[in-house]
């Protein structure tokens, strides 16, 4: 019935793969290029559209930085892609230097990836597997999301929290 119709609607507009754009080169703040092809090698990427004035994708942005620290040794590269217009490129830099992100961030200024992916909101958080297959998406950050976003974070990349030690 209507669910049904939903998820149709759904895959329609989320193309299940980055067939297309996975050799478009991107700007890497700092210097450099990188593609998402380069970066699926290394494993999983969760890709996250943002910009300086978006308020909630700065408080996403403070958890995917415990994550890149926490599962960047499983493998998993955040590449976090900036929609800022080029004027405001320090902008961008004082504000990745001022929070001490380490992630990667990548340049969109035309917003050709956050159009080829779908990003209509900020943040749109997208998790890709090694196969370039788009897993999940996610629009939009409310406190709490987070906790979601680790836990497809762990499904993609086999990660098992250590049991709780009993005495």
């Amino acid at each position: 019935g209507f669910l049904y119709y939903d998820q149709e609607i759904q895959t329609d507009t989320l193309t299940g793969t980055i067939a297309g754009i996975e050799n478009q080169q991107l700007k890497i703040l700092g210097g450099g290029k990188t593609s998402l092809n380069k970066l699926i090698q290394q494993g999983p990427i969760l890709i996250d559209f943002w910009a300086t004035w978006c308020a909630p994708c700065l408080k996403e942005m403070v958890h995917l930085q415990r994550f890149h620290e926490k599962y960047q040794g499983y493998g998993l590269t955040i590449l976090t892609i900036n929609q800022d217009s080029p004027k405001s490129l320090s902008k961008v830099r004082s504000t990745v230097k001022s929070k001490k992100f380490s992630f990667m961030v990548a340049l969109d200024p035309n917003g050709k990836m956050a159009k080829r992916l779908n990003a209509k909101l900020m943040p749109t958080t997208i998790l890709v597997d090694m196969d370039g297959v788009i897993r999940w998406v996610h629009q939009g950050y409310l406190p709490g999301d987070e906790e979601e976003i680790e836990s497809r974070i762990q499904a993609l990349i086999g990660y098992q929290e250590p049991e709780p030690v009993v005495s």
